[in-house]
């Protein structure tokens, strides 16, 4: 897998379809600028969460073809792709079939049948669900108040509990959700081999691994990144994807003290770096490498397999930091960030029981230009693959209009702007984007780049030195955060 910086993007993200940015990336503004494409997965046919519920893995005919996949091919850029492995839409047609035939469905144990798991660890209630005694539910992280159920009314008029962690909404004979699969069935395996087998057709190296950890679920074991279930789960789905080449990513959000991050990459797999967005804001914001250069460290002495980013399709991760940044800077980054129009989503209106600080980078980094191509170059300069969100790349700022259209659960909305064609041609002619566009462009075809390379990092009293070398070739990076510039420089030959 190469490191070349990575556009991320929804298939509608720019221009309205998979086909106008696949002819944004045809022009000269863009040739040579990124190896990779993460398209979220609104590529596929799905209902809810713009695309992270998905009803089937063929290609959505109303916003990409795969043509549109074959010309990136032919352009050089390779795919990262989602697999959301925890559930699949209501939607869906096994669910479908589910809920249309009742007992006689042949996926009936294809979804989970909440009274099923938990038989012998509660008792009956009059509603007709299984209420675990309370020992059990200790060990429980649930994503929405109450427990994650779905009644299912059979066609016979019976009601079944399904397990149902994220989203639902009840319409019978017609539901909306999002539906935990039971991986003890074979015919969810024959699922996800089916589904490695169609991402990989379309041209993925990648397939990050969405809502994994909630996948493996026993009674008495806890419902998120349960041990040692979560890792012969991984495992398992890795001699799937192992045929065909696939990078697997797992996706999981953790505490940096937690070590989470670094059992993911001990074990052998890719992970994301949810740590550098915020470890970034904390340098340019309060004028120090410290942190950050320690990260960077760290990377490099563990030989970690990371994707980087600044902003994407969620939000900044700041709660991450803890363990790596003392719990008063985290929250008064989160403070900074929401007093620049950022929005926070508590999960059961509990404080700080959140994932990320809604926002786009630019609008974080108090929409400041020259902060933000500094933290370009960091980025580009941090050991991993540079994953570019494309509103970053466009300076988009926060989209409170967008948030009020979405209503209640569309915090998210604030920075996932759709951009038309007018909009990106007039974004290009900036020198914010221009400059951006160069920095891009030089970490993808600067050989000191390339695989094998060695990644040095300097700290010392606000000064922050990244170099690669490779050969003859070296790229360096110096950062001044006490007066907030920057230089790249190039060598050939001694440096």
């Amino acid at each position: 897998m190469n490191n070349k910086p990575m556009l991320n993007a929804y298939p509608d993200s720019m221009g309205g379809t998979l086909s106008d940015i696949v002819a944004l990336l045809k022009r000269e503004e863009l040739q040579d600028v990124f190896g990779s494409f993460y398209i979220l997965p609104s590529l596929y046919h799905s209902d809810l969460d713009r695309g992270f519920s998905v009803i089937d893995y063929d290609i959505n005919e109303e916003l990409a073809d795969k043509k549109d996949l074959e010309e990136l091919k032919e352009l050089g850029i390779n795919l990262k792709l989602d697999f959301i492995l925890n559930h699949a839409s209501a939607r869906s047609p096994q669910f479908m079939d589910l809920v249309n035939r009742g007992e006689q469905s042949e996926y009936k144990d294809f979804f989970i049948n909440w009274n099923e798991f938990w038989q012998g660890y509660g008792s009956m209630t009059e509603e007709g669900y299984i209420q675990p005694e309370q020992k059990y539910l200790e060990k429980m992280f649930f994503r929405k108040p109450g427990l994650p159920i779905l009644m299912v009314q059979f066609p016979d008029g019976k009601k079944v509990p399904y397990w149902n962690t994220f989203y639902q909404e009840e319409h019978y004979p017609l539901y909306l959700g999002q539906m935990d699969l039971n991986i003890k069935s074979p015919k969810v395996w024959d699922f996800y081999k089916e589904t490695l087998k169609k991402i990989a057709s379309y041209g993925a190296e990648i397939v990050r691994l969405d809502a994994f950890a909630y996948a493996p679920k026993e009674p008495g074991a806890k419902n998120f990144l349960n041990e040692p279930g979560t890792w012969d789960f991984l495992s398992r789905i890795q001699e799937l994807a192992s045929p065909y080449k696939l990078t697997l990513l797992p996706e999981i959000h953790a505490a940096y003290e937690e070590q989470i991050y670094k059992k993911v990459s001990d074990k052998g797999y890719m992970t994301y770096d949810f740590f550098l967005p915020g470890l970034v804001i904390d340098a340019i914001e309060n004028k120090r490498s410290t942190y950050l250069a320690a990260w960077a460290r760290e990377l490099v002495d563990h030989d970690m397999k990371v994707v980087n980013m600044l902003g994407c399709h969620d939000g900044i991760p700041l709660l991450d930091l803890k363990g790596i940044l003392p719990e008063a800077d985290i929250q008064n980054l989160i403070d900074l960030v929401v007093a620049r129009g950022g929005l926070v989503k508590n999960l059961h209106g509990q404080k700080n029981m959140y994932y990320q600080v809604n926002a786009t980078y630019f609008s974080a980094l108090e929409e400041s230009e020259k902060k933000l191509l500094m933290a370009r170059a960091i980025q580009l300069f941090m050991p991993g693959k540079p994953q570019i969100w494309y509103l970053d790349l466009f300076a988009g700022k926060n989209d409170h209009e967008a948030v009020k259209r979405a209503g209640e659960s569309g915090h998210k909305e604030i920075n996932r702007t759709n951009l038309t064609s007018a909009e990106v041609q007039e974004a290009l002619e900036k020198e914010i984007v221009k400059k951006q566009l160069e920095m891009i462009r030089f970490r993808n075809t600067c050989r000191a780049f390339e695989e094998g390379a060695i990644i040095s990092i300097e700290e010392d009293s606000g000064i922050l030195r990244i170099l690669w070398k490779k050969e003859e070739y070296s790229a360096e990076l110096t950062v001044d955060f006490v007066n907030q510039e920057y230089e790249i420089r190039e060598t050939v030959g001694s440096i």
